[in-house]
């Protein structure tokens, strides 16, 4: 799990050592997901649609101008734990319209066009437009992805981190708090070098993972990570070949399947969410060590499965937690 975000401590010494952002010049527009989004000045408040996008906001410091979120994977950071128990919630999953609304934001920050987009289900981007709000979808859920193929998508181009740090920079210009944005991108990508660095340094050869989310039922094909998103970023940075061969952002595959590909390591996502029963970790592993099929792999005979955090297999600034996690389980799985 990501639990290192910028202390107040560590974003003053980043800022100290790195050149100063100019302040945003207002208007200020931007492309975003497709759509042009102008500011007079920096808004005086925000409701975010997705955990990332307000896990970012915390991390830049701007809890004090979010007035509500909602999509909710897990439980927030630690570090901002008490931050996020002043501010209501809208919705642990997808929130009204009506509520959104209602709270009568400056800005709606979005993590997923399939929540507010062109077929939103909360709402469109022109309906909060004609109430004169605008909205700022994070750039990882649409730079190299097609959302017309469903609510996942599909990618077009490998995740990659510059695409997190993109909405980091971004929110960062529209608040102007550009000097936060650097720092914390810095921060992240430091780390992100050294994960990357760590696991290269184990040598690993034809070393495989599958990344397992979760499944609409405990005995039917589960839903696991496709050639493009964050998971994928990830075993590529890392060096691991993604045993599954889709496109789509998270595929159904039967077990069957993956058994015969006989991944190297599992990959397991924990989260609070009970949308299926599957998303309860302890019943993930229960499945994994009795299923006739699954108990069968070498990744769960040797107990090489890995427990992730649900929220750092989504792009958001836990994927940098999720790759140092991933990173120093394969340092003791002794690979080589």
């Amino acid at each position: 799990m990501f639990t290192k975000t910028l202390t107040a401590g560590s974003l003053a010494a980043a800022c100290f050592v790195l050149p100063a952002q100019a302040e945003t010049t207002y208007p200020l527009t931007l492309e975003n997901c497709g759509v042009q989004v102008t500011f007079d000045a920096a808004p005086d408040s925000v409701v975010s649609v997705g955990q990332a996008a307000t896990e970012i906001l915390y991390a830049l410091g701007l809890g004090d101008k979010v007035t509500g979120t909602s999509v909710w994977f897990t439980d927030v950071l630690p570090e901002y734990k008490e931050l996020n128990a002043g501010i209501e919630r809208l919705a642990d999953n997808d929130p009204s319209f009506e509520s959104v609304v209602g709270k009568r934001p400056g800005l709606v920050a979005v993590q997923y066009e399939w929540h507010v987009g062109p077929q939103g289900i909360v709402a469109t981007r022109e309906q909060f437009s004609d109430l004169g709000i605008p909205t700022y979808t994070l750039p990882a859920d649409c730079v190299g992805k097609d959302n017309s193929t469903g609510s996942d998508g599909t990618r077009l181009e490998l995740f990659s981190m510059d695409s997190v740090y993109q909405g980091i920079t971004e929110l960062a210009q529209i608040f102007d708090v550009g000097d936060r944005g650097e720092a914390l991108v810095a921060e992240l990508r430091a780390r992100e070098a050294a994960a990357i660095e760590k696991a290269r340094g184990l040598g690993l050869d034809d070393a495989s993972a599958v990344f397992w989310f979760s499944s609409a039922e405990m005995d039917i094909d589960p839903y696991v990570a496709g050639q493009g998103g964050a998971p994928a970023y990830m075993m590529q940075a890392l060096g691991l070949a993604n045993v599954i061969q889709s496109n789509e952002e998270w595929p159904t595959v039967s077990w069957e399947t993956i058994a015969r590909a006989d991944p190297t390591v599992i990959v397991a996502a924990r989260m609070e969410r009970r949308r299926f029963d599957a998303d309860d970790i302890e019943k993930k592993l229960e499945f994994l060590g009795t299923d006739p099929v699954a108990s069968q792999m070498a990744a769960v005979r040797d107990d090489r499965i890995v427990t992730l955090d649900a929220h750092g297999m989504d792009p958001s600034i836990r994927n940098i937690g999720a790759l140092e996690t991933l990173a120093e389980a394969l340092a003791r799985y002794n690979l080589q």
